[in-house]
């Protein structure tokens, strides 16, 4: 089986990519990135010095060229495309909605319309749970059938490539599939997300800034087992459907910070709570029984084990982390910390 895989330098799509070659030895993936800030040509270069290098290749450009994904799809003649490329940052999204539109939804439906256009059998989504909006505390968690109401530019622009995909099943008959995941943790995860984040700032002994009261509840999952779901998704999933994936680990903001810092051996005085973000959402929480029961998936990391593996990977890949930690990661720090003064 070929894949197309874009956004294959990022962080979900690294791990991926990883995830596919390791398990399947008739596996061929084509990666293509823009390489944006996020997307980091680093995180495949072990990979590209293995023997698994021999069934990756990787491709520059941007979902939203026609021309250049007309191109590519022509030449590889990928089995199915899955999409991973996307604009991830809440914040960012805020300061900026444009580079979200166009990536999230005009280079989706881009990538979407050539591979209907080039006959490619199968084409997977990876979306985000953020698109569902917020739930209260006693709410029950996501289903499928809950409405999109996102309340971000973030999440507005994926639930806009979401409907997008949609549409292309219901008025073309275009085999697609939908997934939508939880809040996703791992190796490889660029510096401006809440887990790298805090371990990097404690490090340093900086301050670890947490928005409001720090009481925004997040279901995490670790990204191998995002992985493992979508890869079930690709091979087992009902065109036209869409599957929630969840890591059963519903916690509090407040509290992945206080294991962070108590695994690192660091202190809660460096936690300093901040102003809210506008929008944030109060509470995400994924029901993935229709997952488990049409795919056969369920989470095999509990967080403690997750976050135990993601302490480890930081800890012994520095040279990757000091080459990120730079320029934009400086860039977008000093913005962050400038804003809340």
């Amino acid at each position: 089986m070929k894949l197309l895989v874009t956004g294959g330098c990022g962080f979900i799509g690294t791990n991926f990519v990883y995830h596919m070659l390791e398990t399947y030895p008739d596996v061929e993936i084509v990666n293509l990135d823009k390489l944006t800030y996020a997307g980091n040509r680093n995180n495949i270069a072990p990979l590209e010095s293995s023997p698994l290098g021999k069934r990756h290749s990787f491709v520059r450009a941007d979902i939203a060229d026609k021309d250049s994904v007309r191109a590519i799809l022509a030449e590889h003649r990928p089995d199915a495309v899955l999409n991973f490329a996307a604009e991830s940052h809440v914040d960012r999204s805020i300061h900026d909605p444009s580079p979200f539109i166009v990536t999230n939804v005009l280079g989706t439906q881009n990538i979407l319309s050539a591979s209907m256009e080039a006959g490619i059998e199968r084409f997977v989504q990876i979306s985000t749970d953020e698109v569902y909006g917020t739930l209260a505390t006693d709410d029950p968690a996501f289903s499928e059938e809950n409405p999109l109401e996102p309340n971000s530019p973030y999440s507005a622009s994926k639930a806009s490539a979401d409907l997008i995909v949609r549409s292309f099943w219901k008025t073309y008959g275009y085999p697609v599939v939908i997934t939508r995941c939880s809040n996703n943790y791992g190796p490889w995860q660029f510096p401006e997300k809440l887990i790298p984040l805090m371990i990097k700032l404690a490090e340093e002994d900086k301050p670890l800034p947490i928005y409001g009261d720090g009481m925004q509840v997040r279901d995490w999952i670790f990204v191998t087992d995002h992985c493992h779901g979508v890869d079930l998704a690709l091979r087992k999933g009902t065109p036209g459907s869409v599957y929630n994936f969840g890591g059963n680990a519903e916690k509090a903001n407040i509290d992945v910070v206080k294991s962070i810092l108590s695994a690192m051996g660091k202190g809660e005085d460096l936690i300093s709570y901040v102003k809210d973000r506008p929008g944030h959402d109060r509470r995400y929480a994924m029901d993935y029984s229709l997952a488990e029961k049409e795919l056969g998936f369920s989470p095999k990391y509990t967080f403690e084990r997750g976050l135990a593996e993601t302490l480890r990977w930081y800890e012994e890949h520095k040279d990757w982390r000091n080459a990120i930690e730079s320029g934009e990661y400086r860039s977008f720090m000093s913005d962050w910390y400038g804003e809340r003064k």
